[in-house]
C-alpha cells in the first residue's frame, strides 16, 4: 500500500506540473513616464488609474517635471497604456537621462529645450565610444599613466 500511494503521488505531482501553465514572474522595477500634467484633476486621475493596477506599490506624480514614477511588479507597456487611457495620448516612456551620464550633452540628438533642468535626451550620438580617440588622448596626459608626457 505504501509503495502504491507513493507512486500515485509522485506521478500525479509530475503530471500536474507539466499540465499547469507556469506564469512568468514580474520583477520589481521602477517605470518612469513622461506625460503633460496641467492641473490637480489630471494629477489625481493619473495617480488613481495607475495605483489601481495590480502590482503597483507606489506612485509618484511630479507635475513640474511632467513625470509619473511607478514602482512595483508592473510591466512598463501596461503602465504606459493605463496612463494613455486617462486621456493623455501623448504619454511616453521617460526619454531623458541625467546630464552627467552623457559624454556629449550638446550633441544634435541629445540636447532638448523641453527637457527638465539637469536632463538630456537619450541618444546614441551623445554616448562616448569605448576606446575612442577622446579616451586615448586623455590617457596620454593622465597622471595615472607612467608613460605620459614628461613636460607636464
Amino acid at each position: 500500500m505504501g509503495a502504491l500511494n507513493f507512486l500515485s503521488d509522485y506521478l500525479s505531482d509530475h503530471f500536474y506540473v507539466s499540465i499547469r501553465k507556469r506564469k512568468k514572474r514580474k520583477i520589481m522595477q521602477t517605470v518612469n513616464i513622461k506625460v503633460k500634467i496641467d492641473c490637480d484633476g489630471c494629477e489625481r486621475k493619473i495617480k488613481n488609474a495607475v495605483s489601481s493596477m495590480k502590482g503597483a506599490k507606489s506612485v509618484e506624480v511630479n507635475r513640474k517635471m511632467h513625470k509619473v514614477t511607478v514602482s512595483g511588479y508592473v510591466d512598463p507597456k501596461k503602465v504606459l497604456k493605463k496612463v494613455q487611457s486617462t486621456g493623455k495620448k501623448k504619454a511616453e516612456l521617460w526619454p531623458y537621462v541625467p546630464y552627467t551620464m552623457v559624454a556629449y550633452p550638446y550633441a544634435a540628438g541629445a540636447y532638448d529645450k523641453r527637457a527638465p533642468s539637469g536632463f538630456v535626451r537619450k541618444s546614441e550620438q551623445a554616448q562616448a565610444q569605448p576606446g575612442g580617440t577622446d579616451d586615448k588622448l586623455m590617457s596620454l596626459f593622465s597622471d595615472e599613466n607612467p608613460n605620459a608626457c614628461t613636460i607636464m
